[in-house]
């Protein structure tokens, strides 16, 4: 498992946007927590690829209809170590995303690679009826984002021998690398992490506002005194 500690790269303005995804992470989890039956909040609240590919709200009635379940699983945990992996990653990534896209476009370029990312599950495993939740196809997404953009950016890692920083591309491959061999058998949908990611990749320049070069200006030094 790759654990990133920080990056090392500077952003310019504080991530407001981030932070209020993660929080609104967490506050979803604590409340399924006080609920007696959170099992079920799940399974209501979760993506389930048949009733997307079918469209069609199969018993127990989820929150919402499909396919908007995908937006509410999305905010849905199974465990602290799931919640906390997710959003460690989404903070250390995802600010200077935020930070080139502005608050509103980074939250609707999450939304969008998660959504990807969902779907790309779905059509693997189209008549699953296992619920699929957690925020892991969107925060791919922002590291799909994240190493097109930023792919030379310094990353420090516990798993890195030393504690060297490594650049991003280097880091964010070999998460993308380990995606693809966790397989169906894991429990985990590996196929929203490959969506998301690529998704991230390919979209992110449309959410990415240009930089004004910097003007170049000629100095002439003042006439000499005589």
């Amino acid at each position: 498992m790759l654990i990133p500690i920080r990056d090392l790269n500077p952003r310019s303005r504080f991530p407001a946007a981030t932070l209020a995804l993660v929080l609104a992470n967490a506050l979803v989890f604590v409340c399924g927590l006080l609920l007696p039956l959170q099992a079920e909040l799940l399974s209501r609240g979760g993506a389930i690829p048949a009733e997307i590919i079918t469209l069609r709200d199969f018993p127990p009635a989820g929150l919402v209809s499909p396919p908007f379940t995908i937006l509410t699983s999305m905010f849905m945990h199974v465990g602290w170590l799931h919640l906390l992996g997710n959003m460690w990653f989404l903070w250390i990534f995802g600010d200077n995303l935020e930070d080139r896209m502005g608050p509103l476009k980074f939250v609707g370029f999450y939304l969008l690679t998660g959504v990807i990312g969902a779907v790309a599950q779905c059509l693997l495993l189209p008549t699953s009826l296992v619920p699929m939740v957690g925020a892991s196809g969107a925060v791919a997404g922002v590291l799909g984002g994240y190493v097109l953009l930023f792919p030379r950016a310094r990353v420090v890692s516990l798993t890195i021998i030393g504690g060297a920083p490594v650049p991003a591309w280097i880091f964010l491959g070999l998460w993308f690398a380990g995606q693809l061999f966790l397989g169906d058998s894991s429990g985990i949908a590996w196929m929203a992490h490959v969506g998301g990611f690529l998704a991230g990749l390919g979209l992110v320049r449309l959410f990415v506002a240009p930089r004004i070069p910097a003007l170049e200006v000629e100095y002439i030094p003042p006439p000499s005194r005589r």
